[in-house]
């Protein structure tokens, strides 16, 4: 996903995501930052590989509010179900973190290791998500190009 392409598709992602009134903060290289309603600011993308018509995108985001309960909270949709009871592996660089989960959803578990996610991110080019799915492994591919600006706008719109 790169170019006008990538931005029109990280775009119309995070338009079809929500019905609430959202404010364009960035865009670039991959990765969105959106103001939403209520407080709510979120860093978006999809994940490298782009779903068939009809099936659901795997993709991630971070999100803070201005009331600070969320300061880069980590929540990754998978295309299809996590196998119940089953963790999810978030590797950025050399760093690997545990991801809680229900459904096709995967979140971060606490602000250290969300400080700790968006520290590696800095410092690399592309993230993986594995978990054992229903039906077979689940492995999302995240290029990281743009995620720091868009992180960075995000916190920043949404600052307490």
């Amino acid at each position: 996903m790169h170019g006008r392409a990538g931005l029109a598709a990280v775009a119309l992602l995070a338009l079809a995501s929500t019905a609430s009134a959202q404010r364009l903060l960035h865009a670039g290289a991959g990765w969105a930052a959106f103001e939403r309603s209520a407080g709510l600011c979120e860093a978006v993308a999809r994940s490298e590989l782009q779903a068939l018509p009809g099936r659901v995108q795997a993709r991630t985001a971070f999100a803070f509010t201005r009331d600070g309960r969320r300061r880069g909270e980590l929540h990754i949709i998978f295309a299809r179900p996590v196998r119940a009871g089953a963790a999810a592996v978030l590797t950025v660089g050399s760093s690997s973190f545990l991801l809680a989960t229900s459904g096709n959803n995967a979140w971060s578990r606490g602000p250290a290791q969300e400080q700790a996610i968006i520290a590696a991110i800095r410092a690399a080019g592309e993230m993986r998500v594995r978990a054992p799915g229903v039906g077979g492994s689940i492995s999302d591919r995240y290029l990281l190009g743009g995620a720091p600006t868009a992180i960075d706008a995000a916190a920043l719109a949404c600052a307490p």
